[in-house]
């Protein structure tokens, strides 16, 4: 089993910055790729950005230039860096891991985007 913890998630104002982080710990063989995805009140959980292991991302169209993800393969750790934040962002945002073909999911973080 691999629990994923993540950090990071706080009220912020529109135009502003978060740095999300996720650490995953337990029985890790080898973690291929991580994410983070975010569900919004009433919406479905959608995918915001992943990153392979070999630093091969992707991310939806709608964070594309303002979010970032990267990750420590050393740490077992992926980061959000989410700039210019905009109140549709607002969601709890889930981290995900994949190992030995088992997807992991975090207990999420709240993000607010508020005036």
């Amino acid at each position: 089993q691999v629990q994923l913890v993540e950090s990071g998630g706080d009220l912020v104002q529109p135009g502003g910055s978060l740095r999300l982080s996720c650490a995953a710990s337990g029985s890790i063989f080898r973690i291929s790729d991580m994410g983070w995805y975010r569900q919004a009140p009433g919406k479905q959980r959608d995918l915001v950005a992943r990153v392979f292991r070999g630093g091969t991302t992707n991310y939806a169209d709608s964070v594309l230039g303002r979010f970032t993800i990267s990750r420590d393969n050393a740490k077992n750790t992926v980061y959000l860096q989410m700039n210019s934040l905009k109140p549709e962002d607002t969601a709890v945002y889930y981290c995900n891991a994949v190992d030995l073909g088992v997807n992991y999911w975090g207990q999420g973080t709240q993000v607010t985007v508020v005036s």
